[in-house]
C-alpha cells in the first residue's frame, strides 16, 4: 500500500507531542495554570518558555502564536514549549490566581516557569515574549538560567530604557522581532529604541503586522525561533520549517 500523501500544516494543524497540564507556584504564593508539550519520541534540544500579550486586551497562554509554537515546534524541531498564563489570566485551561500588575509581579510568574523548567532539567531554556509579555521578559532580566531571549512585536510600552540597559548588562542574546507594519513600534523606531542594547538583532517581518496574522507571519516566527534556540535545525534544513507534515495530525477545534 503506498504512503499517505503528507498534509497541508494549517492554522488548526496539532502535530504529535507529549502534552501534560501543569501548574506553577509563585514565590509570593500564587498557583499559575500551564502546560508543558515535549516532542513524542525524543528528548528536547531546546526549551522555550513562552509570555503571552497582554490579558487585559485578550492576550493569554492561548493567544495564536502561542498556540502554534506548541502545536508544531516539539515535532517538527524537537523543542519543549512551556506556555502558561500569568497572573490573573484565563484560558481554556483555566484561570491563574492573582491580579493583574502591569508587567510588575509577572516577574515573579516568568521566575516561577523558569524555576519549572530548571527543576524538570529542561535543556537549554530561551525566554520567547509577545507584545506584553517582552515588557515582562525586559523589566526582569534575572529571572535564572536562561540562555536568551526572542521578543515579538516588542511594544516597549513598560519597559524603560534602564530596563533595556539592565538586560544589555547580562550578555544574553536577543532577538527582536519586529513586524513592518506594525502598531506601536517599527522598525526603524526600534533601531533607536534599542540602541541601549548594543548586541540586539532586529529582525523585519515584511509585510506584517502587530498580531502577525496569516500562515507567512507564522512561518516566520516560528523560524526564527528555532534558528535562535536550535541553529543545528537550520544546518540540516536551510529552507527552515517545512508547511507539511507526513505523520499523524489532528486538527483543533473551538467550537
Amino acid at each position: 500500500m503506498a504512503d499517505a500523501p503528507a498534509a497541508l500544516i494549517r492554522a488548526n494543524s496539532v502535530l504529535p507531542a507529549r502534552r501534560e497540564s501543569v501548574r506553577l507556584q509563585t514565590a509570593d504564593g500564587f498557583s499559575l495554570v500551564g502546560e508543558l508539550a515535549l516532542p513524542a519520541d525524543v528528548d528536547p534540544v531546546a526549551t522555550i518558555v513562552m509570555v503571552h500579550p497582554l490579558p487585559t486586551h485578550g492576550g493569554m497562554m492561548d493567544s495564536h502564536l502561542l498556540r502554534k509554537a506548541s502545536w508544531r515546534l516539539p515535532a517538527l524541531a524537537d523543542i519543549a514549549v512551556l506556555r502558561f498564563n500569568t497572573r490573573g489570566t484565563t484560558s481554556a485551561s483555566g484561570t491563574s490566581e492573582g491580579e493583574f500588575d502591569g508587567g510588575q509581579a509577572e516577574g515573579l510568574d516568568l521566575a516561577a516557569a523558569v524555576d519549572f523548567v530548571a527543576e524538570r532539567a529542561l535543556p537549554v531554556p530561551w525566554l520567547v515574549g509577545w507584545s506584553f509579555g517582552t515588557d515582562v521578559i525586559l523589566k526582569h532580566p534575572n529571572v535564572g538560567s536562561v540562555v536568551g531571549a526572542i521578543l515579538i512585536s516588542p511594544p516597549l510600552r513598560f519597559s524603560l530604557e534602564s530596563d533595556l540597559e539592565a538586560w544589555a548588562e547580562t550578555g544574553r542574546p536577543l532577538v527582536a522581532l519586529i513586524p513592518e507594519l506594525d502598531d506601536y513600534l517599527r522598525p526603524a523606531e526600534a533601531a533607536q529604541r534599542f540602541t541601549a542594547i548594543p548586541a540586539a538583532q532586529l529582525l523585519t517581518g515584511s509585510g506584517a503586522k502587530h498580531l502577525w496574522v496569516g500562515e507567512p507571519s507564522v512561518q516566520f516566527v516560528l523560524n526564527e525561533i528555532v534558528r535562535a534556540v536550535n541553529p543545528r535545525y537550520f544546518e540540516q534544513h536551510p529552507v527552515g520549517l517545512p508547511d507539511e507534515w507526513d505523520g499523524p495530525m489532528e486538527r483543533w477545534t473551538d467550537l
